[in-house]
């Protein structure tokens, strides 16, 4: 027989606290890799309105190598988690 066991106040305030820096640390690495990768890739000097396919083709390599090497420093930091 399993005992029902609810977490206290505490238990629900820590796991609210994890859940808040999970959240801020996620936002945070979205807004870095966005800034890195759109400095990367586009053009300062604006002269079309969208995107063209070359810094379409740059932003997605750029992507995709910054949460490869991210996620990599995180298994090498033995967190599971990438770093900040």
């Amino acid at each position: 027989m399993a005992a029902n066991i609810s977490p206290s106040a505490f238990d629900k305030e820590q796991i609210f606290g994890m859940a808040e820096k999970e959240m801020e640390y996620r936002v945070e690495l979205f807004n870095k890799m966005t800034q890195t990768c759109f400095n990367k890739c586009v053009d300062n000097r604006y002269k079309e309105s969208e995107l063209n396919m070359g810094e379409n083709s740059c932003i997605d390599r750029c992507v995709s190598k910054y949460w490869h090497v991210t996620n990599l420093i995180g298994q090498l930091l033995g967190s599971g988690k990438p770093p900040m």
